[in-house]
């Protein structure tokens, strides 16, 4: 097998970013709010720094999409975001914007107005800067491409940020934002925020506010979040679209601000949907925070996975229906600029996957939805359950490329898998949290999920873990990672 993310290959270019003692400093979202509260800065001294950060690592990450004509912001006064500078990922419209979904199949030209899910966002107050690059459709855990230049972890340039959030994964790992929009639809959020040292939350199904093609899916696995640097901003971003519209059929998650005294009972699940076995900087991390939770005197117990082998096989034929759909449906679903003879050879691979097994599809839509209430039982005995967001070291840039055959890649993608897919289908929330650096320096990871609802649970143990084991800072690395680090200045 291909060496997905070891040691083999030379080390890369060193760690890239853009922190500086600018208007942001090392600040995250809550910080930058307080202090435009406090009016020791003024919001449009946040846009600039953000805006000079990203113009200073654009070319060496590759990470944006769009920039805005002109900064996008609806004011909220004491909101806790409110001027916060972000990117939103170029699969929801924003006005004066085109909407590519990461793909050379649409020209499609400058949305005419903001969706749902923008508008929800601006109700937080924050300040839209552009937009983030995502692979195809967000179809594979990598933000690469055939016909462009990859998105590149500022961790290690040599290796991926992942996807499909992995241009918002990017730009708050290299300090430009704080805080960027993701999506979710089987590790989007909580895979780029493993590979680049974020916190990455999937919230409950309809949690949030779905955007308009979600709706439209046989199975609704897709849901809306940011990726952020600090548990804090995640809690705040939680708490701000909240406030602007809640689920009533979910517990609401209010604020939460610490750590809860409540000790907990956790499963520790260290299988993984697909074929193969954590690779060994995985299994530490994950051993790693199992000990550290133990520590602080939760009682952390091993459980099975609740799902046999065909949940992965399903997963993968319902994964080949949703780029069925898009290959069929583009000019009528999303732009009649859509050109199905530019789509790459992941999008292809899995439609004519799916089209082998089209009398298929109904069994597996209804055998994954049964698998997600049966996978409840988790929960039965435990609180959280603890697991691996991938089971393999970020990979290499060119290991997960579209561009080495569909065969090639789908094997690799199912053994990359962790268990990220699970909760997609369950609807489940669950949360990437940031472990200690790997043997080789690069981030890892951890995965905590809760039963439906239960988000709060999972921030306060996040909050917990935060303050125990502080997240590293790429700004920090030359003390804690090997290599060297280039800040762009």
């Amino acid at each position: 097998m291909a060496d997905a993310g070891g040691t083999g290959a030379p080390r890369a270019r060193g760690t890239i970013h853009a922190v500086a003692a600018d208007a942001l400093g090392d600040l995250d979202a809550v910080g930058m709010a307080a202090a435009l509260a406090r009016g020791s800065v003024h919001p449009d001294e946040l846009v600039a720094a953000a805006q000079a950060r990203a113009g200073r690592v654009a070319d060496d990450l590759g990470a944006i999409a769009h920039q805005a004509p002109r900064p996008r912001r609806t004011p909220t006064p004491g909101g806790e975001l409110d001027g916060v500078p972000t990117y939103v990922k170029d699969n929801v419209d924003v006005a004066s914007m085109p909407t590519t979904h990461g793909t050379a199949a649409l020209a499609t030209p400058p949305a005419p107005a903001d969706g749902r899910v923008t508008r929800a966002l601006l109700a937080t107050g924050v300040a839209l800067l552009g937009k983030s690059r995502m692979p195809e459709f967000g179809l594979n855990a990598t933000t690469e491409f055939v016909d462009a230049a990859p998105t590149r972890n500022p961790w290690d340039p040599d290796r991926s940020v992942g996807g499909s959030s992995g241009g918002a994964a990017a730009l708050v790992a290299a300090g430009v934002v704080p805080l960027a929009h993701g999506t979710d639809g089987g590790g989007s959020i909580r895979i780029p925020a493993a590979a680049a040292g974020l916190v990455g939350l999937k919230p409950t199904r309809g949690r949030l506010l779905d955007d308009e093609l979600t709706a439209r899916m046989p199975v609704r696995l897709v849901c809306q979040g940011v990726l952020s640097r600090s548990v804090r901003d995640t809690a705040a971003f939680v708490h701000a679209m909240e406030r602007s519209w809640r689920n009533p059929t979910l517990p609401p998650v209010g604020r939460v601000l610490s750590p809860s005294s409540r000790r907990l009972r956790i499963g520790l699940l260290d299988a993984t949907l697909g074929p193969g076995g954590l690779d060994t900087s995985v299994r530490a991390a994950l051993e790693a925070t199992a000990r550290l939770l133990a520590s602080l005197g939760h009682r952390v117990e091993p459980v099975p996975l609740p799902v046999d082998r065909r949940f992965a096989v399903d997963f993968l034929h319902h994964w080949g229906l949703l780029a069925l759909l898009l290959a069929v449906g583009g000019r009528r679903v999303l732009d009649r600029s859509f050109d199905p003879a530019r789509l790459d050879p992941l999008t292809v691979g899995l439609h004519r996957h799916a089209r082998r097994r089209l009398v298929e599809m109904p069994t597996v839509v209804r055998r994954l939805r049964r698998a997600g209430r049966g996978s409840a039982v988790l929960f039965d005995d435990h609180d959280v359950v603890l697991s691996p967001v991938v089971s393999q070291r970020t990979p290499w840039l060119g290991y997960l490329s579209p561009e080495v055959g569909f065969d090639t890649l789908i094997g690799r993608l199912v053994r990359h898998l962790g268990t990220t897919p699970l909760h997609n289908v369950a609807g489940f929330p669950s949360i990437a949290v940031p472990g200690p650096p790997d043997d080789v320096g690069l981030p890892t990871s951890s995965l905590l999920s809760a039963t439906w609802g239960a988000e709060r649970t999972l921030l306060e143990l996040a909050y917990e873990l935060e303050q125990a084991r502080p997240f590293p800072r790429i700004q920090d690395a030359p003390s804690q990672l090997l290599g060297r680090t280039r800040r762009c200045s």
